[in-house]
């Protein structure tokens, strides 16, 4: 069982909605039929519910949830199959008692309230306290008001699929230490809290510690670590060093907590050592690790690599930037006003992130050209990182027809995330692929990825675009103060039905590279240029 969550406030002060918790509960549980709605009335009626409505079906679910009875509580649900074994787990298997729920007003057709108990087990009690919230809607077959059934209702923590369950952790807890010592916490790093959880699943046991009692949520999805509610008898915690850097992870905090969205790492391109993932999501999703979209023209890295190995262009070559190309009937245009240059470099085109420039070259590679450079040189794609907690290791696919175009500027089925940008980043500055770590591979013998890494030309041509970009080119307004050797990449992700795309930023300072991906953030420069220009700023 994982980290200790605290419940997030719903709807501010809670005011009485009903006098008596059993008010409207006789009417309304009485009419219950089989089918999940209730009957009673040859009418069905239509549209949302109204005002008495919501009141009598919420105060019957409430009144019927409170008295254990799961069976009618889930029959005044729109999904009366899928809503009864979360709540019977209420009183069984999370061994909850003397509950008590008190609705709040409603707010439209959302109704919030808390809910208070008591958690018992092996001899062992703590009250237990949070807040949610139910919204009622109209069944569409029986047109009776029904609590619109999600997981999210009997706790805000749990997802399809999930359970609560009290008892021995799964897991003893650990005390994470970051590279200077210092105790990593969610309550001073607020986004490392699914990564404590999933050191913790992992490594628990190994770091010398033993095991509590708590109540947790216990996610269905294999090998996620659970997440702590409450905790009833403390466990010996285990003492885990990890790579991360207290200085660097702060300021990744402080740089997403900027950006909804977002999220970035940094890692050390000597080493391979995360030194810093944090996240800003409102579903509080690793992306930064397992995030799994385009990056957009910070894949331009890869692609320049690829075009460079292959011996079709250098940096000083050609890479002329037209007004559009046109490859298999798709046209692609660059960046609005954009000025085209049909005498460019490839530097030239790098550095103003032309993709006209790049799509030229679709005639000239083959499908599986990126896919090659991608695997063989970068260590993307093979699935096969062991970096200590789950990750997405990239995806870079040989695809032909018009996504041959679109993957050389980061589009078409190309699917990255912030990890894998710092690592690619990393890898060019250096030539050697070292696999990110975010715990040493001397504590579990995990074998570690390889990669054959970058010619020395290569990667001396990749650093000299890179620095153009950053000092010259589009990222130079966000990196401009950063001292040392420096070099970027900026890129934007059109996303299919979104006005704005996603903003990819990815740099290095000296011994830290670092990449950040902000949805609907706009150009790189916008949303996560910013942030990882922060991210360098504390690294150095």
């Amino acid at each position: 069982m994982g980290r200790k969550v605290r419940t997030a406030v719903i709807g501010g002060v809670f005011a009485v909605m009903v006098g008596g918790a059993g008010y409207g509960a006789y009417n309304v549980l009485s009419a219950v039929t089989d089918d999940g709605g209730s009957g009673g009335s040859d009418r069905v009626r239509s549209g949302p519910p109204v005002g008495s409505e919501i009141e009598e079906t919420s105060t019957a679910f409430l009144t019927a949830w409170q008295e254990g009875r799961s069976g009618p509580a889930a029959a005044l649900t729109d999904n009366a199959a899928g809503a009864e074994p979360v709540l019977t787990s209420f009183g069984t298997t999370a061994h909850l008692k003397d509950v008590r729920i008190t609705p709040s007003r409603a707010t439209g057709a959302t109704v919030p309230f808390t809910v208070k108990a008591t958690v018992s087990f092996g001899g062992k009690s703590r009250p237990l306290s949070y807040r949610s919230e139910l919204t009622v809607v109209r069944g569409r077959t029986t047109g009776r008001a029904l609590v619109d059934w999600r997981p999210s209702v009997v706790h805000p923590r749990l997802v399809a699929g999930d359970t609560l369950i009290t008892g021995e952790a799964a897991s003893p807890p650990i005390e994470a230490v970051g590279r200077d010592g210092t105790v990593l916490t969610e309550d001073r790093y607020p986004s490392l809290g699914p990564i404590l959880d999933e050191l913790r699943a992992k490594y628990g046991a190994a770091a010398g510690g033993s095991p509590g009692i708590e109540l947790a949520v216990k996610h269905r999805a294999e090998g996620s670590a659970d997440t702590t509610l409450l905790t009833l008898a403390e466990g010996r915690k285990g003492t885990l060093r990890t790579t991360l850097s207290a200085r660097v992870q702060a300021a990744a905090e402080k740089a997403v907590a900027g950006y909804d969205e977002s999220s970035v790492v940094a890692v050390k391109p000597s080493t391979g050592e995360v030194l810093a993932v944090a996240n800003h999501r409102a579903d509080g999703f690793n992306a930064a690790f397992l995030g799994t979209m385009a990056p957009g023209s910070t894949m331009k890295i890869i692609s320049a690599a690829a075009l460079i190995d292959a011996g079709l262009t250098t940096a000083d070559g050609p890479a002329t930037c037209p007004p559009e190309a046109v490859w298999q009937s798709q046209t692609f245009h660059n960046l609005k006003g954009m000025a085209p240059n049909l005498d460019a470099t490839l530097s030239e085109s790098f550095a103003r992130s032309c993709n006209t420039a790049f799509v030229k070259f679709a005639d000239d590679v083959r499908p599986d050209t990126l896919t090659k450079e991608a695997q063989d040189r970068f260590g993307l794609g093979r699935d096969n990182w062991k970096t200590g907690i789950p990750s997405f290791d990239g995806s870079v696919p040989a695809s032909g027809g018009p996504d041959t175009a679109a993957n050389l500027i980061g589009q078409g089925q190309v699917q990255l995330n912030p990890l894998n940008m710092a690592s690619v980043t990393a890898t060019a500055m250096t030539g050697r692929f070292r696999q990110p770590v975010l715990v040493s591979p001397k504590l579990d013998d995990r074998e570690l990825a390889t990669a054959r890494g970058l010619p020395g030309a290569t990667v001396s041509q990749l650093r000299a675009m890179m620095n153009r970009t950053a000092t010259s080119g589009t990222a130079a307004q966000v990196m401009a103060g950063l001292g040392g050797s420096v070099g970027a990449k900026t890129g934007s992700a059109e996303v299919d039905g979104r006005s704005r795309s996603d903003s990819w930023f990815t740099g290095y300072r000296d011994d830290v590279a670092a990449a950040a991906m902000t949805q609907d953030g706009g150009h790189g420069v916008d949303a996560a240029g910013p942030i990882v220009a922060s991210v360098l700023r504390a690294g150095g």
